[in-house]
């Protein structure tokens, strides 16, 4: 008895010194939270690490689901495999449709004799043949050229010092800088007044060259009594460039009186422009344009269509780019050499042009309604030698005028040009090649998810497809649709043989053996080939077609397939789920009941606990 008292005192010692355990006797520490909260600790009454146990027992329970996930894994990788298929099979459709398709035989090329004369392009289902075209005269486009003298001259009072150049209605705005007269060079600002400029030339030059503004004819004037020389690869401005003074321009004369030569150069042109980028009642127009009094508001109409400005707000430039965008049909443009508008028809022919001012004087201003109308011309030409004189509006002649179906001539010069349009099979011919290339990537993979391999140590693992039906239905539907479909056919085309494609004989791929067999049916025997591959019933693409789109369809076998292996798929998870909800319940079962056996351990250790101390006290 001693003995026991003394190794229960010696192993509980500890215990008791660290609080872990309370006497038996301490009713009010011996609650159910401190008793929970030492039985936390797996083991710390019995010894036994009880937790690990749970832990391999769920471990144990869970050995099913590794063979699940890994048919879980095949089961993917095999329908992931026939969404390959599956996108295989529609990229060879598409090559079928195609061949399906009649104007894909019915492609032509055209080549013109005199292609400076005209060219020549043709649509799907073009006649053949050989026509000669003789164009006697090209269409032309009407139009209208609008009055000159539209602007007011660069100094309207004459005076040179009441313009200043920076905003003088000159066709392009002068840029300050400098520019250089005889060698000297003259600066400028675009502050500066005309006659500044005319002192400063007159101050650089030493008197020796004078300049003076015309205003009779709207021109700069420079005079010397030695040649003048203009410009330099140093100036920075374009004054001479816009005042249209030129070397070229120089010209010289004798004074009968006192026998003095003197040299002039004088602007090529005059210089007061419209102003097309300013606002309208800057426009330098010699008459003003208006609209209404009050909002400044105008239209006018060409060809029907209405064109809307405001004198305040638009410039020309504004106007002129809102009828080229309307659907007036007209060209409008500034011609700056004979300073004048100009409208043209955007269609050649002999078609007028109508104008109307509507609120304000937009088309009188601008001269367009008082311009000179230029008709336009239709293009006339005779067919094949004929007297006939045939009429086209534009110069491109299409069936609508000539009769000819399928073909487009675009006449270029006044000539004769013979046009022969013949059959292009290029398109087809690689149509078929397509098809070839697309069926045998179909084949390819499915073979290769096939493949048997055997490992070094003998070990033989399976493809991912092997032996699986629908895949080998889809090779064997393929192959034998590429060479019996066309049995039913009469005309000379009735296999891919008689194409120059022949099955490799290793495996379920075709080849393009004979180009030359294909080249040839093509050209001699186009209308067999069509019927050979889109004839409503025994056609190969027509067969192979139905085939596809069966195999694919919402209830097709492929379809079907694929949706067995994913439900497979997800009754696999859903027994792999079901177990785990069972583990985590028989987990918490044993964790229970582990519990419960460490509470029995700890309640006889306290016992034996009060028993020894009752023994050391003598009590008993």
């Amino acid at each position: 008895m001693s003995t026991t008292s003394s190794i229960t005192n010696s192993s509980l010692s500890s215990l008791l010194s660290s609080g872990a355990l309370s006497t038996i006797g301490n009713s009010a520490s011996n609650t159910p939270t401190s008793l929970a909260s030492s039985l936390a600790i797996s083991g710390l009454a019995s010894g036994m690490n009880w937790q690990n146990t749970v832990q391999e027992l769920a471990q144990a329970e869970r050995a099913p689901e590794t063979q699940w996930k890994a048919q879980q894994t095949t089961l993917n990788t095999q329908n992931t495999a026939f969404t390959t298929i599956k996108n295989d099979l529609a990229t060879l459709q598409a090559d079928l449709q195609a061949l399906q398709d009649p104007t894909l035989y019915q492609s032509a090329t055209a080549q013109s004799s005199n292609s400076a004369v005209a060219t020549a392009a043709t649509a799907s289902g073009a006649v053949t043949g050989s026509f000669t075209f003789n164009i006697t005269r090209l269409a032309t486009a009407a139009g209208i050229n609008g009055t000159t003298d539209l602007n007011r001259i660069l100094v309207p009072d004459g005076n040179p010092n009441d313009v200043t150049i920076g905003t003088a209605p000159f066709s392009t705005t002068v840029t300050a800088g400098t520019f250089t007269v005889n060698g000297a060079q003259i600066n400028i600002a675009s502050t500066d007044t005309l006659q500044d400029v005319f002192n400063k030339i007159a101050q650089a030059t030493g008197n020796t060259v004078t300049a003076s503004y015309d205003s009779a004819s709207d021109t700069i004037q420079l005079s010397s009594s030695s040649a003048i020389t203009l410009g330099s690869a140093a100036d920075t401005s374009n004054f001479l460039q816009v005042a249209q003074l030129f070397n070229d321009n120089e010209t010289s004369a004798t004074d009968p009186v006192s026998n003095i030569k003197t040299y002039s150069i004088g602007s090529s042109q005059a210089l007061g422009s419209v102003q097309l980028g300013m606002s309208m009642t800057q426009a330098n127009l010699t008459q003003a344009i208006t609209g209404d009094p009050v909002t400044g508001n105008g239209s006018f109409t060409i060809n029907g269509v209405t064109i809307n400005y405001n004198v305040n707000d638009d410039s020309i430039q504004n106007v002129l780019d809102r009828i080229n965008s309307s659907s007036a049909g007209v060209t409008a443009s500034f011609d700056s050499i004979n300073k004048r508008f100009v409208l043209t028809n955007n269609s050649t022919g002999n078609v007028g042009i109508s104008l109307q001012d509507n609120t304000g004087n937009f088309l009188q201003a601008t001269g367009l309604s008082g311009g000179q109308f230029v008709s336009g011309q239709n293009l006339l030409y005779t067919l094949n030698n004929s007297n006939q004189q045939l009429v086209s509006q534009s110069n491109t002649i299409t069936q609508a005028s000539s009769g000819i179906r399928g073909l487009s001539v675009t006449a270029l010069n006044e000539g004769t040009a013979t046009v022969t349009v013949g059959s292009d099979t290029s398109g087809l011919s690689s149509a078929i090649q397509q098809f070839v290339t697309d069926y045998n990537a179909v084949q390819s993979y499915i073979s290769s998810q096939q493949i048997v391999s055997t490992g070094s140590d003998g070990t033989v693992t399976p493809g991912t497809l092997t032996g699986d039906q629908t895949a080998d239905d889809i090779v064997s539907s393929l192959r034998s649709l590429s060479f019996v479909a066309g049995s039913g056919l009469t005309g000379p085309i009735q296999t891919l043989g008689d194409l120059g494609i022949q099955s490799n004989g290793q495996d379920n791929t075709l080849s393009l053996s004979d180009t030359s067999t294909l080249n040839n049916a093509l050209a001699s025997n186009l209308s067999a080939v069509q019927s050979f591959f889109a004839d409503a019933t025994n056609g190969v693409a027509t067969q192979l077609n139905n085939y596809v789109t069966s195999l694919t369809a919402s209830d097709g076998e492929l379809t079907n397939h694929q949706a067995a292996l994913t439900q497979q798929y997800n009754n696999l998870g859903t027994q792999i789920t079901n177990l785990e909800t069972k583990i985590t319940s028989d987990s918490a079962h044993w964790t229970t009941e582990f519990q419960a056996m460490e509470q029995a351990q700890q309640q006889a250790n306290q016992e034996l606990t009060y028993l020894s101390e009752q023994i050391t006290n003598g009590s008993l």
